[in-house]
């Protein structure tokens, strides 16, 4: 039977919650809200879903591996003093009483017994015997991995468990892909994850070896990495790199897709063309590509004037199947570094009137799922 299945929650349910939880504690700092515990497997995107709650807010951000660390990195060295004994506590900490920020324990679940006691009284009561406490500002969060995931794991004690909240990251295609678009992720690694979303994280498959890469959330960004530096590298050079953050399989689709993406760029000259004969792909991992490429396009100020482009991406786009012109509209409008502003442009175009009558079912389908 499947347990703790309640507290699952996706990474944009996580960011709401961390926000939730830093703003009421600047708003009362004796409200007594526990500090946040983050399970998951590897890669899922556990530390960086909470250093970009930091980031928004505009605070600190202080990343304690535990699993590197000693009791005493955590407790601090004692030093008899004329008075008694008193604890150095490590410079890491924040000192500053006005200061806020997010204390992240990293690796919680990874380090043995001794760190993990040394821990409870800082996650508790947040302080450190007589000589340190954390200031009111300071919301602190702990993430770890599962048993299960086969990493580098250690049950938890009971006494530290009932110190926190427990929640769950699950994998959330929808989620990141909404994050990818906002971060410039590579078009062949979006299509492809639009395509296939069950490929986002995957470490239940027989042919992967978990020694090696497997796709997760974090490969897969460190991968767009690699085709944005590696950009006209041949297959000899790019390979190994997809191959040895995704797994084989998974490394040798991605490099397949992108360069299915790569012939795409025959849109630009489809929508700067009036006359130019528009052609949709039928095959459906075309489509895919084909979307992902034609909201690139879109916002490309290398190619046409941005009035060029919008005739272009809506004489393309009326001619699309309504899921993926309803697929391609949200992708333009969250992929638009100049952000509302510019969305204004496509929403007041002379064609969106014919274009919501065609696939405006589609598009509020897609935008309440």
């Amino acid at each position: 039977m499947e347990l703790d299945t309640c507290n699952r929650i996706t990474a944009k349910q996580l960011s709401e919650m961390v926000s939730f939880s830093l703003e009421t504690r600047w708003e009362n700092p004796d409200n007594r809200l526990p500090a946040i515990m983050v399970w998951g497997p590897p890669g899922v995107g556990k530390s960086a879903i909470v250093r970009s709650v930091a980031e928004t807010h505009g605070c600190g951000f202080i990343d304690l591996r535990l699993a590197q660390m000693e009791a005493i990195d955590i407790k601090g060295l004692p030093v008899p003093e004329e008075d008694g004994v008193h604890w150095k506590i490590s410079s890491t900490y924040p000192r500053d009483e006005k200061s806020r920020g997010i204390l992240f324990l990293d690796e919680l679940s990874a380090c043995d017994r001794t760190i993990q006691t040394a821990a409870y009284e800082l996650i508790l009561d947040r302080r450190l015997g007589e000589d340190y406490h954390l200031p009111d500002g300071w919301l602190i969060v702990a993430a770890g991995n599962r048993i299960e995931d086969g990493a580098s794991a250690v049950a938890m004690s009971s006494a530290l468990a009932n110190r926190f909240l427990h929640v769950e990251l699950s994998y959330d295609a929808k989620s990141w892909h909404d994050w990818a678009v906002k971060n410039n992720v590579h078009g062949a690694v979006l299509g492809l994850l639009q395509f296939k979303p069950q490929l986002l994280a995957d470490m239940n498959d027989d042919t992967q070896n978990l020694e090696r890469g497997f796709p997760t959330p974090r490969s897969w960004e460190r991968a767009s990495i690699m085709l944005q530096r590696l950009e006209g590298k041949d297959d000899a050079i790019l390979s190994p790199f997809l191959c040895g953050l995704l797994g084989n399989a998974t490394g040798l689709e991605l490099l397949s897709f992108y360069h299915l993406y790569d012939e795409m760029r025959r849109i630009v000259v489809m929508m700067l063309n009036p006359n130019a004969e528009i052609s949709i792909p039928k095959d459906q991992a075309k489509r895919y590509a084909f979307c992902t490429a034609l909201c690139k396009a879109l916002w490309d100020k290398g190619h046409g004037t941005q009035e060029e482009r919008l005739d272009g991406f809506y004489r393309i786009s009326l001619e699309m199947p309504s899921d993926f012109a309803a697929m391609s509209m949200l992708d333009a409008m969250n992929s638009n570094p100049d952000g509302a502003e510019s969305n204004m442009l496509l929403v007041k175009h002379k064609k969106y009137a014919d274009w919501l009558k065609k696939h405006g079912k589609a598009l509020r389908g897609r935008a309440s799922a």
